[in-house]
């Protein structure tokens, strides 16, 4: 919901160090690659137990996913630069409930096995949509520097990262956190199948 409002926000400091990073020879697939294993470090690091380090291990991740993108502009995108970068940061968003679920597994296993069955949902109704999409030569103006259609939603990318901050903050709060965003994510989904099936019946 939000994801479009914070692009615009960090797109002047992203675009700078992008150009940093373009002349330190820094490629997109580097940085792609490099927030990835960043992102799994932080899911080992809530796993066991030091959710703060986890965090900010969380944020630096997503910046190296803000500026691949960045850096791919500057330079030659390629298709199979934007596949790698959806593909990881699927795993990478699942990986982090999961972490939860490592940590203590009589309480929060439950919880975060509803979210992630959440996160299918909205994954796969995104990547569905965006296959069609795309076989039918469809663009999405709002995002026009995507390598997909890019369809929007109640929970984007922002709000599960605020999810996660939260959870990494109180994780106490954990249990009803994962529920919450879970139904959130429900609406997605079901806000996502209803503008498929309106654009391709």
């Amino acid at each position: 919901m939000f994801d479009r409002a914070a692009s615009q926000f960090i797109h002047p400091v992203v675009t700078q160090l992008a150009s940093v990073a373009v002349r330190a020879g820094i490629s997109a697939n580097q940085l792609t690659l490099t927030g990835f294993a960043i992102g799994m470090f932080a899911a080992f690091l809530i796993a066991t137990g030091d959710n703060l380090l986890g965090l900010v291990a969380i944020f630096v991740s997503r910046l190296c996913d803000a500026l691949d993108g960045a850096v791919a502009r500057q330079t030659a995108p390629t298709d199979a630069g934007g596949f790698l970068d959806i593909a990881l940061d699927f795993v990478f968003y699942a990986s982090i409930p999961l972490a939860f679920a490592v940590h203590d597994p009589a309480r929060n296993a439950l919880p975060a096995a509803v979210l992630l069955a959440s996160f299918i949902g909205t994954g796969s109704s995104f990547l569905a949509f965006a296959v069609i999409a795309a076989k039918r030569g469809m663009r999405n103006l709002d995002y026009p520097d995507k390598s997909l259609y890019f369809l929007g939603g109640l929970t984007e990318a922002s709000e599960t990262l605020a999810c996660f901050a939260f959870m990494c903050l109180w994780p106490e709060w954990f249990i009803e956190l994962a529920y919450g965003f879970a139904f959130l994510c429900a609406i997605t989904t079901g806000t996502r199948l209803w503008w498929g099936w309106q654009a391709f019946k």
